[in-house]
């Protein structure tokens, strides 16, 4: 199995409980493996996915669902 990882940057001040509800909601994604945010770097949403069972444009829309502006960084 590859991995490959992604940043998401989102724009909203996001609450450790926020946080913590969009890496859940990541995690339902098929083929996401880790999602998380760094402490210190609370826009920055790092998440390790396989690139067989999901992509970046699902995981881009899977946080602009959770009603979040989000935009991949380094694309």
């Amino acid at each position: 199995m590859n991995i490959c990882d992604v940043m998401i940057h989102i724009n909203e001040s996001l609450s450790k409980e926020a946080r913590s509800s969009l890496e859940n909601a990541m995690r339902e994604v098929e083929g996401v493996v880790s999602p998380g945010f760094n402490e210190g770097k609370a826009h920055l949403l790092m998440i390790a996915y396989n690139p067989e069972k999901t992509n970046t444009t699902i995981l881009l829309e899977k946080a602009r669902a959770a009603g979040y502006t989000a935009q991949l960084v380094g694309m």
